[in-house]
């Protein structure tokens, strides 16, 4: 049987803390002599740092829609010229976001259609779904409280912020088997421990 491509994404919401997991367990696994590609979304290629300026800092109104396909645009780059070679070599491809992130804030947060959200994303990335997603989950008001500074999507009202978070956990109860959901108010060296846990565990490194 063909093993699983060895990527792994971070999800969840505002301040989860899941930037700092995605790069410490690059860490971890590059001292057990792996490959590790930490990566990110949107702007981890020179469009997608264009594009990102465009989604988290402009200031002037966008549609949902937009919003959404901008996103997708970063993220037919990504996976071709970032993820795609790391999997492709053998290596583990560490992305903090990916497109649970779209169905999370566009799908249940804008409230967009995730038929459509799933068709348009199968084709921008090429079909290629995360082997396993680790999920921060944490309260929004806790998360929003750790910034001193909000970009654009930060600065969405509570309620919106709410419903972000709950689609992330329908996200996760409807694939159980890709996703763990771990506390992210937990200690960031706990959660390292078990974040390393689950891969050490689902890969033999």
């Amino acid at each position: 049987m063909k093993a699983p491509p060895r990527f792994i994404t971070f999800e969840g919401p505002e301040g989860s803390g899941k930037s700092t997991q995605a790069r410490r367990l690059a860490e971890w696994l590059r001292r057990r002599g792996q490959e590790a590609r930490l990566t990110y979304e949107p702007g981890d290629t020179a469009l997608g740092q264009r594009i990102r300026e465009l989604l988290l800092h402009r200031e002037a109104e966008m549609q949902p829609e937009s919003e959404f396909l901008l996103y997708s645009a970063d993220r037919v780059e990504h996976v071709a010229s970032v993820i795609l070679p790391v999997l492709e070599r053998g290596g583990f491809a560490i992305s903090d976001r990916y497109v649970d992130s779209s169905y999370a804030y566009q799908g249940f947060g804008r409230g967009l259609s995730l038929e459509w959200l799933r068709e348009v994303s199968n084709g921008a990335t090429r079909g290629l779904s995360p082997s396993l997603t680790f999920l921060l989950d944490l309260p929004p008001e806790e998360g929003l409280a750790r910034f001193s500074e909000r970009d654009r999507l930060e600065r969405e009202p509570l309620q919106f912020h709410e419903r972000v978070r709950a689609g992330y956990l329908k996200l996760a109860a409807a694939e159980p088997r890709r996703f763990v959901i771990l506390d992210a108010r937990r200690q960031p060296d706990e959660l390292a421990r078990r974040i390393a846990a689950e891969v050490s565990r689902r890969w033999r490194v």
